[in-house]
């Protein structure tokens, strides 16, 4: 008889899970919260690295899709000090394509592709160790039994409570999001300074990141260390007065980085919370996790690969079926989180040097990990 899966959450982790089982033939019954695919904005853009998240989508058998939509020019990086001084420009060559970046709602709807989701099925707990299997609740009291359930719910996970009692903490850090639509028409010398790829201006204890999306569509980021309650007096729900606030924290930079926040649409509060960096939990029978879910960490592009490959590996575990079930998911664990735990430490260190009282460590963490031209 084949088991009864499911997985909780249609993000990357539980897309590549699913489709890689699928493309097994090994049915997965996926539980998604949002009522529909496009019931939100689907998040900014992603770079897939070689051997983490594009070593997932060849599991998945969707490398030439990918390839297709995927935008090898959007791996460029320019670095500004505040005064709008270039400090570095990183443009890769014609032929570079080991971190292509790609939409998040691309890649969403390029793994969901044949698969059967259950959509606005929001899972409020789960309890391993019935007689018929975990059980599974819905909001509005159903329950639902599986075999196996897949936590890959996200950073407030309502699978995580079943295999561990940690929740996750704030790092300090925190990014006010906003965009800007059609921008190579509407501000253009913004779409020039932003580039192909991404511009970074680093400060004293803060950051503006602006990324360009596909469609003219650029995502910007201010990020600030400041106690989680800084908006106690101020309502984020006031766009106005949310942008006030931003461009007096960034007063006295250049003025083209503060017009991505002058001609922001939208503002949206990220706290930066992570998962301790050696999370680990006690193997539970029929209850595992994936991605941000098991090892929530800074948004520095390890996350999200990591997750889909933590997807595709666990399916392939599963699928082989030359092992008991249970043994797999156990050895599929202990790999998963040695591998994390080392990004884990990257990224944990990474944030601490990006947004840091000596704006000169963020230059040194891209000239670790780009060659100086």
């Amino acid at each position: 008889m084949r088991q009864r899966i499911a997985v909780v959450g249609g993000g990357p982790a539980g897309l590549a899970f699913a489709r890689v089982m699928h493309r097994h033939d090994r049915s997965v019954t996926v539980l998604e919260r949002d009522p529909a695919p496009d019931a939100r904005p689907p998040g900014g853009t992603l770079d897939l690295h070689e051997g983490l998240g594009r070593l997932a989508m060849d599991k998945a058998g969707l490398s030439a899709e990918f390839e297709a939509l995927s935008r090898p020019e959007g791996q460029a990086m320019r670095i500004l000090d505040t005064d709008g001084t270039v400090l570095r420009d990183w443009r890769p060559d014609p032929a570079e394509r080991a971190n292509p970046e790609i939409d998040r709602g691309q890649l969403r709807d390029l793994l969901l592709g044949p698969l059967d989701v259950r959509w606005g099925q929001g899972v409020t707990k789960v309890v391993p160790g019935g007689r018929d299997g975990v059980l599974v609740h819905f909001e509005g009291g159903r329950q639902e039994a599986f075999d196996l359930v897949v936590g890959a719910d996200g950073a407030w996970s309502r699978t995580r409570p079943a295999v561990s009692p940690v929740t996750p903490h704030y790092t300090g850090v925190t990014s006010v999001e906003t965009s800007l639509d059609d921008v190579d028409t509407r501000h253009p010398d913004l779409a020039r300074l932003v580039g192909d790829g991404s511009v970074a201006v680093y400060g004293v204890n803060r950051a503006v990141v602006a990324q360009r999306n596909s469609g003219g569509h650029v995502k910007v980021h201010a990020q600030f260390r400041a106690p989680l309650d800084w908006h106690a007096h101020l309502d984020l729900g006031d766009a106005e007065a949310v942008r006030s606030h931003l461009l007096t924290l960034f007063d006295g930079w250049t003025a083209p980085v503060l017009d991505l926040l002058r001609h922001g649409t939208g503002f949206v509060h990220r706290p930066l919370h992570v998962l301790p960096v050696s999370h680990t939990w006690t193997h539970v029978p029929g209850v595992t996790l994936l991605g941000d879910a098991a090892h929530l960490m800074p948004p520095l592009g390890a996350g999200a690969n990591l997750a889909l490959l933590e997807g595709a590996e666990l399916a392939e575990s599963l699928a082989d079926g030359s092992a008991d079930p249970d043994d797999a998911v156990r050895a599929f664990e202990e790999r998963m989180w040695a591998r994390a735990g080392r990004w884990a430490k990257i990224t944990a260190v990474g944030l601490e040097r990006l947004v840091s009282p000596d704006p000169a460590a963020a230059l040194a963490v891209f000239d670790q990990v780009q060659p100086s031209r």
